[in-house]
């Protein structure tokens, strides 16, 4: 019922929002007569200032058109290899008709980076793919707002979250390094643990970024809130079946509306203050600091719902069972076990200031990935930054990149080395014949499971 009321409060706000954004221009076009009336710019930000609070915030796009390779401007086009129904994998694609570009292009490394299915759209990693493309082939997990997967489609679990990724990473092949942002740190740590257990090859390296790896690590509000309340209550309190309006029609999710409230809760002052910082920008005129404002809450405002299975599964999983650490996680008849990653390469990356994951958190992967020897084991903490500015931002850019992009490099090399291009690609062969055979069969045995109940 909470879901119908506020489509029906959206719906009703709509064409308030539309009057606010119209007025707002009536103030401050420059051939318009009201401009030029008393208090004209005041009234302008204010309508302004409504608009944005009252409209609704669709999916952003990634807008990445081109970026520097070797000094030279390159095109970016986005194409989508696979499809799934709650996940594209989008790779950015990478065009030049300079040969000394291209050749360089091919030789750099294939990045795959697992963005959150947490609330938000992957694209609030643009800032992300954006730096890693001067650099690397870049492939990223486009998540699907589940609203509009309708419900023939099926259920989502955390365990199919998993697979996904491991389809992913097999889709790209042996030389695929791996980031995982915040929230999937947990199942990308599962499905290469699964696959390196089942005899496949696993990614170059992991990067793991401000993640609940072990969420009993100086717990933030967001673990707390998990950790205090019962299964039942987040499943009676939070999960809502989508209306009639969308594709996803009854199926059960944890709404990105409710999502984005506990966003905002977690620091209202901040976002109070940055309204009105806004609301004062318009006034004096300074349309760059504007213009950043309504970058940052264009897609900070834009949420997505997240299928109840999945949600409710993580909730258990990581932050109630911590079955992960403590070794208890089954996903498909198999436990997830890290210690049998040997041959991937680890970095673990905090910010100082996260105020999502907690220090030591991320860390905790170390513990686990025991097969790891310790001289392909590293961790950086980013001083000053926050949970967003480890993968956004200045510290991302000046601080983390340099990093990462060291490290990956490091690692491919040193496989490129001992890895011939033609052994390489007679591996991902034979390793994924077997994979696909037992993926079809995991889907039989899931597919009469399910039937069953």
């Amino acid at each position: 019922m909470l879901y119908q009321l506020y489509e029906t409060q959206r719906a009703l706000m709509a064409p308030f929002s539309e009057f606010a954004s119209a007025t707002a221009k009536l103030y401050n076009h420059p051939l318009s007569p009201f401009t030029h009336t008393p208090m004209a710019q005041r009234v302008s930000a204010g309508f302004d200032l409504v608009h944005r609070l009252a409209k609704e915030y669709e999916k952003p796009e990634f807008g990445i058109r081109s970026v520097t390779v070797a000094g030279v401007e390159v095109a970016v086009q986005e194409q989508v290899p696979i499809r799934k129904p709650f996940c594209h994998l989008l790779r950015f694609k990478r065009y030049s008709d300079d040969a000394v570009v291209l050749q360089t292009m091919k030789e750099q490394p294939t990045v795959l980076v697992v963005a959150p299915l947490s609330g938000h759209h992957s694209t609030l990693l643009r800032d992300t793919v954006r730096a890693l493309l001067q650099d690397h082939k870049v492939y990223i997990t486009d998540w699907i707002d589940a609203r509009n997967v309708p419900v023939e489609q099926g259920p989502f679990h955390l365990d199919d979250y998993v697979g996904y990724v491991q389809e992913f990473i097999r889709h790209i092949g042996p030389e695929v390094h791996v980031i995982s942002v915040c929230q999937p740190t947990v199942p990308v740590l599962a499905a290469v643990s699964l696959m390196a257990t089942h005899g496949e090859f696993t990614p170059r390296t992991l990067t793991m970024m401000g993640g609940p790896i072990d969420a009993r690590k100086s717990p933030t509000a967001v673990n707390n809130l998990a950790m205090n309340k019962s299964f039942e209550w987040f499943e009676n309190n939070v999960i809502y079946r989508v209306p009639p309006n969308f594709p996803g029609a009854g199926r059960r999710v944890y709404p990105g509306f409710m999502q984005h409230t506990g966003f905002v809760a977690m620091n209202p002052d901040r976002h109070l203050s940055s309204h009105y910082d806004y609301f004062r920008d318009l006034i004096r005129g300074d349309d760059d600091s504007a213009e950043a404002h309504r970058q940052f809450y264009d897609e900070y405002n834009a949420v997505l719902d997240m299928p109840a299975e999945y949600y409710l599964d993580t909730i258990k999983t990581v932050f109630q069972d911590f079955a992960l650490v403590e070794g208890t996680w089954d996903v498909n008849g198999t436990l997830v076990q890290p210690q049998d990653i040997t041959t991937s390469a680890l970095l673990t990356v905090e910010g100082e200031l996260d105020d999502i994951s907690g220090a030591g958190q991320t860390r905790a992967a170390h513990d686990l990935c025991t097969g790891i020897p310790k001289s392909r084991q590293f961790h950086y903490d980013v001083h000053g930054a926050g949970h967003y500015g480890i993968f956004s931002g200045r510290r991302w850019r000046e601080k983390v990149y340099p990093e990462v992009k060291a490290f990956i490099e490091r690692y491919d090399q040193e496989a490129r080395e001992q890895t011939p291009a033609p052994a390489a690609r007679a591996q991902r062969s034979r390793s994924a014949q077997p994979v696909r055979k037992a993926g079809v069969a995991a889907k039989k045995s899931r597919a009469a499971t399910r039937g069953a109940r």
